[in-house]
């Protein structure tokens, strides 16, 4: 679980470019599945878009502004929520109480990487729609893992982007060290030193086998960060946070 309702993610560039939109929608996924989604467009597009993969609460404020963040900046994105199959499309209209764990539980148990993966398709087709020919995936925690996933070339990304995504297998369903033979697209992963949730050897070891798979890849760890660094009211770690986010931002506007 990593933001709490109200957090916020930081903002450190100035805004480049006005936001033409900003609004939820629904999407439609392969096998007929509604869920919601957001997507933030800028006035021009001068970078390539993003498909923002939240953690496992799915889509929350917090992502809502990440991707107006990303927007400001030129990049159109998108933001998929996860629980359309069990929790319904709309979910705006959700109760807070749906974030919290005991009752999260039920839905989070009910995914598969096979409908993970056709939203995620939905997702991506949706943004391509709006004028992104090039997308890179942006995850946080449950969704930095999945971001990881999807830089397996079915998805047809330019790169995958993941804050503290556990890369190792849960409960023995593989994770992205598990399937790193199949990643070609580049990986930039970011870590927080004193995460609980992570050990270093798991990272130490999705590092091992990005490089035997030939994939290209950048790690970047924090001292002292924690697990959720990547927020407003985290000042104390507000130079791992400003840090990473202009590795993004350079991560989204270098060569492809």
């Amino acid at each position: 679980m990593c933001y709490d309702p109200d957090a916020a993610p930081p903002a450190f560039s100035p805004a480049r470019r006005p936001l033409a939109e900003a609004a939820p929608l629904t999407l439609t996924s392969a096998d007929g599945t509604e869920f919601g989604a957001f997507l933030a467009r800028p006035d021009v597009a001068t970078g390539v878009g993003v498909l923002v993969l939240p953690d496992n609460k799915g889509l929350s404020p917090f992502y809502r502004q990440v991707a107006a963040r990303l927007a400001e900046q030129g990049h159109p994105a998108l933001v998929p929520d996860y629980y359309g199959r069990t929790a319904g499309a709309a979910p705006g209209n959700r109760p807070p109480e749906f974030g919290e764990l005991p009752n999260l539980l039920p839905h989070l148990l009910a995914l598969t990487p096979e409908g993970l993966d056709a939203d995620l398709t939905a997702a991506l087709d949706r943004l391509r729609a709006a004028g992104a020919a090039e997308v890179v995936a942006l995850g946080f925690c449950f969704g930095g893992r999945q971001a990881f996933r999807a830089a397996a070339p079915r998805f047809g990304l330019s790169g995958a982007v993941g804050y503290y995504g556990y890369p190792d297998a849960i409960n023995g369903a593989p994770g992205p060290t598990q399937l790193a033979a199949g990643l070609t697209a580049p990986v930039l992963a970011f870590w927080g030193g004193a995460d609980e949730h992570i050990p270093p050897a798991a990272v130490d070891a999705f590092d091992a086998a990005l490089t035997g798979a030939g994939c290209p890849h950048e790690f970047v760890t924090y001292p002292g960060a924690p697990h959720n660094f990547f927020e407003l009211s985290a000042t104390e770690h507000s130079g791992a946070a400003r840090d990473s986010w202009h590795r993004l931002l350079a991560f989204l506007a270098g060569p492809r």
